[in-house]
C-alpha cells in the first residue's frame, strides 16, 4: 500500500493542520473521548503545495470518485484500543469559503460502530471508496476525518507503538482476514483444508 503525505487524515507527517495533535505519530492518531477531529484536513485544492487559487474560493482536483479502481478511505487500527466502549468514524467535506479556509462541513459518510474487544489491531474502522458528494453538498475542497468514542480510550505503551492510521489509499488490502482459529488466516479458512469443487 502507498501513502501519500498529501492524503494522511492522521499523524504528523503532513504538519497536523488540524484536531488532534500527538507528538510523536508520524502517521497516526490516539482518539480518547467524544468527537475528535483527525489530526489533518486534506486540501484538494492544493497543487504541489501551493492553494488553487491564491485569492481563495478555489476549486477541489479530481481524485477519481467513480472511477475504477477508485481511491478509497483506510481508517486501521495499528494497536488495539482499549479502556472505551466503541468507535465510528465520519467523512467530512466542505467548500473553500472564500479565503482557502474550509466552508461549513457536510457529513458525507458514517461508519459502523465498532466495539473495543474487535479494535484489535488490523482491524478496519473504515474500508470504503471515497464517496460522491451527497444530494445539495456544494463540491468539497476540504476534507476532514472525525472520531466518535464512547467512553475514555487509554494509551500506553511507547508512542512508536502507534494508534489509529487513516488515510486517502488507491491500492487498500481488503482480503477477508479469519477470526477462527487459527486467527488471521487469510480468506477464512484455515491452512489445510481443502474445498471440494
Amino acid at each position: 500500500m502507498i501513502l501519500d503525505n498529501a492524503l494522511m487524515f492522521t499523524g504528523t507527517s503532513n504538519g497536523a493542520t488540524a484536531g488532534i495533535t500527538w507528538v510523536g505519530g508520524t502517521n497516526t492518531d490516539r482518539p480518547t473521548n467524544g468527537a475528535q477531529d483527525a489530526s489533518n484536513i486534506i486540501d484538494l485544492g492544493l497543487i504541489n503545495g501551493v492553494p488553487a487559487s491564491a485569492a481563495g474560493g478555489g476549486g477541489a482536483r479530481d481524485i477519481g470518485i467513480g472511477d475504477d479502481p477508485a481511491m478509497k478511505l483506510l481508517v486501521v487500527c495499528t494497536v488495539p484500543l482499549a479502556g472505551g466502549t466503541n468507535i465510528y468514524c465520519q467523512l467530512q467535506g466542505a467548500p473553500d469559503a472564500g479565503s482557502n479556509t474550509p466552508g461549513s462541513w457536510t457529513v458525507m459518510w458514517t461508519g459502523p460502530t465498532i466495539l473495543t474487544a474487535a479494535a484489535v489491531a488490523g482491524a478496519y474502522l473504515a474500508n470504503v471508496d471515497v464517496p460522491r458528494t451527497i444530494a445539495g453538498q456544494p463540491l468539497p475542497r476540504y476534507l476532514k476525518l472525525t472520531f466518535n468514542t464512547s467512553g475514555t480510550f487509554t494509551w500506553t505503551g511507547p508512542q512508536a507503538a502507534g494508534g489509529v492510521e487513516a488515510a486517502i489509499v488507491l491500492d487498500r488490502f481488503d482480503q477477508i482476514v479469519g477470526t477462527s482459529a487459527p486467527a488471521g488466516s487469510l480468506g477464512g479458512y484455515p491452512p489445510g483444508i481443502v474445498i471440494a469443487n
